[in-house]
């Protein structure tokens, strides 16, 4: 079984659960995710299927990877991932994953990438005090001193300093899986996932 499948992040809204409260959710168009290569022991050293999610016109599709598409004799999909399973023999190429595959989980791990935010001060990207905004002050959002004097003469790695913040990596993870909608390929997950709306999300059973 493969514990990963692919998808789109709609948006958020809200639902009543069984008592009648208000569940804050992040709505995920999942799948249907098509198996696009399978890999094993004998052949790759390990056991994985690629799974790909999203239509893509076949003009913006290189030769190499038609040629992939076709060897594996699936449509071509935009997005492409990897993902470890227990036996790879018991896969082939063309298998779905869809939403029906996660209609018992209780939680998933949902991973993606964070919203960019640009070049960003201290006290926005790490939430740094301000200084005195009167009497004379000059030091409102200056980050202030980054460095010992004689020892060690440098300034330490790792200092949280301004720089690029967002646009990387996040998982978050036992996140109440709340709903899932088979027929529309939906999945309604309890809290806020990372990315924007229409981000590639990976959804991974818990």
């Amino acid at each position: 079984m493969v514990s990963t499948i692919l998808g789109r992040k709609i948006g958020m809204t809200q639902v009543w659960d069984e008592d009648d409260n208000v569940v804050p959710v992040t709505v995920i168009q999942a799948g249907p995710c098509t198996v696009s290569q399978v890999k094993t022991k004998a052949t790759d050293g390990y056991d994985a299927v690629q799974i790909g999610f999203g239509d893509i016109t076949a003009k913006h599709v290189n030769k190499p990877m038609a040629g992939h598409f076709a060897k594996a004799g699936v449509e071509p999909m935009r997005y492409l991932r990897e993902v470890r399973v227990e036996d790879g023999e018991e896969h082939s190429c063309g298998d779905q994953v869809s939403v029906a595959d996660f209609a018992e989980v209780k939680s998933v791990d949902v991973t993606g990438t964070s919203k960019g935010k640009g070049f960003q001060g201290t006290i926005k990207r790490w939430n740094f005090s301000r200084g005195p905004m009167t009497h004379g002050s000059r030091n409102q959002r200056k980050p202030g001193s980054i460095g010992q004097c004689a020892y060690p003469a440098r300034v330490r790695k790792g200092l949280h300093m301004a720089g690029h913040m967002g646009d990387e990596r996040v998982t978050v993870k036992n996140l109440k899986l709340v709903r899932v909608d088979v027929e529309q390929n939906l999945m309604l997950v309890k809290g806020a996932v990372p990315g924007g709306k229409n981000a590639l999300v990976s959804i991974r059973m818990a």
